[in-house]
């Protein structure tokens, strides 16, 4: 019943007109983005990052939760017609969306597409309202010691997921650590790889270093790749409703589909890929009319990777508000925004800003309900977008985040930096080092600094507080399996299938 009040005292802040129109502006320009083959969310509120100078924290956190959520509907617009997928999340939906494009099932693609996302993404909504408070209470009973071993399986879990190997993954994470010291010592007061310049004593600003990556970056990589190939969009045939067929054969693949991307989505190691990989296996497995999946197009293998897509966004906003973990880029960008309004994720949030969380979370049912009223209209306007020539689409981009950044401090040298970090962005897309570790060990480096110091000041130097206490070792344990297990998997793998002879290394 607490949490019921608390959702109906969201509503009261979600329902204000001013935070309406910033829901109603982040659900349309998510949805445009994620229809935008390359362009996702992370890049997209990176972009808009400068906005938490001007705006109010709800209204900031409601407009980009909207984008969020958003682009999760959009990115199945292109995965459909295009068989591009317009977010990462959406390449299992190109699976078979894009063969019922092209066998006239168009229509019925993109309805189970956006029917399931609101389904799934109303579910998980309630998750996160129902199970945020639950996790709280169990994230308070964390000294500096748990907070500090639980950054690490963070460290270990997400760098090693983000990216295409462990080893680029934390290097990337190592990347994030460097700059994030950067500055003065809170604790000892002396100024850390500044290399002599005023202008670095107070560190990079996160707004800087998301903007580069992500936009800059992000954009001259894609500019780099335009004449790498093109698809020819599907026209769109039939009638957008769905037959009663079809809705018999959807609505168990977006109750499963939500059920497995929810909890996932929430784990430190989730994000959207597995959970969407997963429920179209299982789809797959499950499907009475197998014949279709890879040939004609199988709406079960639709409606149920969408539905884990849109659960597994929802989950990603539980660790971030509770722990201050964030599992996915967007949620990385996400906290960076949080710290711009000197704001900490944790588990005492949700009572020191209630009218920020709860009205988040309460924005995101009338997010969904936008979604899938602008969605089923106005897929002709969202596929007119792929339109748009690509040199303006970029030169725009850098417009906007070359101003934006500048108005943040009307430095130069801000300037300087975006740009090299955008060259630094574009090489790390280019040699396939991942990104989004660079934010995490920005914003969560200093922090687990932080506990770690405490911890051994509590423990007036004492190591083995961080084995002594079971949840610190427990945790610790994780992410040394989580780091050595792939690669120790991979051994015994290689030696059934092969033999122990062909295994590198041996004698």
């Amino acid at each position: 019943m607490e949490t019921l009040g608390h959702l109906a005292h969201g509503f009261s802040v979600a329902f204000s007109p001013t935070n309406l129109i910033w829901c109603l502006v982040g659900t349309t320009l998510g949805t445009a983005i994620g229809v935008l083959p390359g362009l996702g969310p992370a890049l997209t509120i990176a972009l808009l990052l400068p906005i938490t100078y001007q705006v109010a924290p709800e209204a900031s956190f409601i407009l980009f939760a909207g984008i969020y959520y958003g682009a999760m509907y959009g990115g199945s617009t292109t995965s459909i017609l295009l068989n591009t997928p317009g977010e990462s999340a959406t390449i299992v939906t190109a699976l078979e969306g894009n063969r019922m494009a092209r066998s006239g099932r168009g229509g019925a693609a993109l309805a189970t597409s956006a029917i399931g996302s609101f389904v799934a993404g109303t579910l998980g909504t309630i998750g996160v309202a129902f199970l945020a408070p639950i996790v709280v209470k169990f994230a308070l009973a964390f000294g500096p010691a748990e907070y500090f071993s639980l950054m690490v399986l963070a460290f270990i879990t997400v760098s090693a997921v983000l990216g295409s190997s462990s080893v680029r993954g934390l290097t990337s994470l190592f990347v994030g650590f460097v700059v994030g010291m950067i500055g003065v010592d809170l604790q000892t007061g002396q100024p850390r790889f500044t290399f002599g310049m005023s202008e670095l004593l107070d560190g990079v600003d996160v707004i800087v270093v998301a903007v580069g990556l992500f936009a800059v970056g992000e954009t001259l990589y894609m500019a780099s790749r335009r004449y790498a190939g093109k698809d020819d969009i599907v026209p769109l045939k039939g009638s957008l409703y769905m037959t009663a067929a079809e809705w018999s054969r959807s609505w168990r693949p977006w109750l499963r589909g939500s059920l497995i991307g929810f909890p996932i989505g929430a784990m430190p190691a989730g994000g959207a890929e597995i959970p969407t990989f997963l429920s179209y296996a299982i789809e797959k497995k499950l499907s009475r009319h197998k014949e279709e999946f890879g040939t004609v197009g199988a709406i079960e293998g639709v409606a149920g990777p969408e539905a884990a897509n849109n659960a597994s966004a929802a989950g990603v906003l539980v660790p971030m508000l509770t722990l201050g973990l964030p599992t996915s880029a967007t949620a990385a960008i996400m906290l960076s925004a949080f710290q711009s309004y000197g704001i900490n994720p944790g588990p005492l949030l949700l009572t020191t800003q209630a009218d920020l969380v709860w009205g988040l979370i309460a924005s995101l049912f009338i997010a969904n309900v936008i979604l899938v009223v602008l969605n089923l209209p106005l897929i002709g306007l969202w596929v007119r977008l792929l339109k748009i020539p690509a040199p303006q689409l970029y030169a725009g981009i850098l417009v906007f985040a070359t101003v934006g950044t500048y108005g943040i401090s009307q430095s130069p040298i801000d300037l300087v930096i975006l740009y090299l970090l955008g060259a630094a962005g574009f090489l790390m897309r280019r040699f396939d080092f991942p990104t989004a570790p660079v934010i995490i060990g920005m914003i969560l480096g200093p922090l687990a600094e932080t506990q770690f110091r405490r911890a051994m000041t509590i423990s007036n130097g004492d190591w083995t507080v961080f084995y002594k206490h079971p949840l610190s070792l427990t945790l610790l344990t994780l992410a040394f399996i989580g780091l050595v297990g792939p690669h120790i998997w991979a051994y015994i793998e290689h030696r059934r299938i092969r033999g122990p002879e062909h295994v590198p290394g041996d004698a």
